[in-house]
């Protein structure tokens, strides 16, 4: 058995270094999602600063870069499959998730409300989608969501190119302090977001061109970007960490544009460590985790929270250190364990309602093989 699925990933064709990318990333966010499941649980985590620190010191590119990457592939999957497929399969592969698991996560927490009282009520099923922010991660998946119809409608019906898109990118993003301000609800992270979706289609011609690969593995691009992220990183961060409502988004609300250039920059720098790592074919699993990055952000939270009443109220472990060691590993591979769990055993529905026949049936047959392969073995 393959509980990472990594033999099907790896035949798979795709672009290494998105996968590298996307791996990175869902890495970076969910040491963010660890941090803060730990918080307010009696424990020392002012003991040990730096934890706290370097989370908000990579905070400011992570999400970003998801939209980047997304934008990337749309004039690819506009082209070959047209403007109702593409649709058909982001309410496949986002919006259905975003569905199954907001509820389970709602329910969760109107259950706990009674033990909590963290204020959860039903009609946070409806703020699932006006107002995601309110339930938590969830806001990620129905912007993604959001823009990326908009964009390929404005793209395909309206024949709208990349440059006028990231203008008006550009504009919504000029307007996103004052959509927060409002409490415009989904409407904010469509405002904020949709810049770097376009930005993304814009720079696909030359991102997926692997000719040029040889550019994106200069050192002589590499350095400048990580001189540039270190400095302007290490400028915002006493914002972000200072007491206040905004909390880790200080920068990103009040100061949107040092935001933008912090998350272009970050996004630069990873992006450029992604073609590094496909070059020289190293850190596989990153590739696998990268894959598996929409399916980890769905389940991250109930698992993260699971393990951390695990550590604390049955094993007792109380030293910060190996609680965030522990609850982040598990929030990265447990998911990819139940996905693919999921997938060998019927429950696929709960991250597509469409059933992934190809992935499934490779699943199958693997096993059959390994299955042969020892009946073999055992007879010889």
């Amino acid at each position: 058995m393959d509980p990472f699925n990594a033999a099907f990933i790896r035949q798979e064709k795709r672009w290494k270094w998105i996968d590298y990318d996307k791996g990175i990333s869902i890495i970076l966010v969910g040491y963010g999602h660890c941090y803060e499941t730990l918080k307010d649980h009696g424990l020392a985590l002012d003991k040990y600063p730096f934890f706290n620190y370097i989370g908000v010191f990579l905070y400011g590119f992570r999400m970003p870069l998801f939209f980047i990457i997304s934008g990337l592939l749309i004039a690819k999957s506009l082209n070959k499959k047209g403007l109702a497929t593409y649709i058909g399969n982001r309410s496949n592969n986002i919006l259905w998730p975003l569905f199954v698991w907001g509820v389970i996560q709602v329910t969760l927490q109107i259950i706990m409300n009674h033990f909590t009282h963290n204020g959860f009520t039903p009609v946070d099923y409806f703020n699932l989608i006006i107002n995601p922010r309110r339930t938590g991660i969830f806001w990620y998946l129905n912007a993604l969501y959001c823009i990326g119809v908009i964009y390929a409608f404005l793209h395909v019906k309206l024949k709208v190119p990349a440059l006028a898109q990231v203008a008006i990118g550009a504009l919504l993003y000029s307007l996103f302090p004052l959509m927060y301000s409002l409490k415009a609800g989904l409407f904010t992270d469509i405002f904020e977001y949709y810049l770097f979706f376009a930005l993304g289609d814009l720079l696909s011609k030359v991102m997926l061109d692997s000719r040029r690969i040889e550019i994106y593995t200069s050192w002589r691009f590499f350095v400048p970007l990580l001189i540039s992220f270190v400095v302007i990183q290490y400028y915002c961060t006493p914002t972000n960490l200072q007491a206040s409502d905004l909390g880790i988004r200080n920068i990103e609300i009040n100061k949107p544009y040092l935001f933008f250039l912090q998350a272009a920059i970050g996004c630069a720098l990873s992006i450029n460590c992604s073609f590094f790592l496909q070059k020289l074919n190293i850190l596989s699993f990153l590739r696998i985790v990268g894959y598996h990055s929409l399916y980890i952000y769905c389940a991250q939270i109930i698992v993260m929270t699971v393990m951390r009443i695990i550590c604390l109220s049955l094993l007792h472990i109380t030293f910060v250190p190996v609680l965030i060691l522990v609850i982040w590993v598990s929030g990265i591979v447990l998911p990819i364990f139940f996905y693919n769990f999921c997938l060998r055993y019927g429950f696929w529905w709960l991250f597509s309602y469409k059933k992934p026949v190809k992935q499934i049936d490779y699943i199958k047959s693997a096993a059959l093989f390994g299955f042969a392969n020892n009946k073999k073995l055992a007879r010889t």
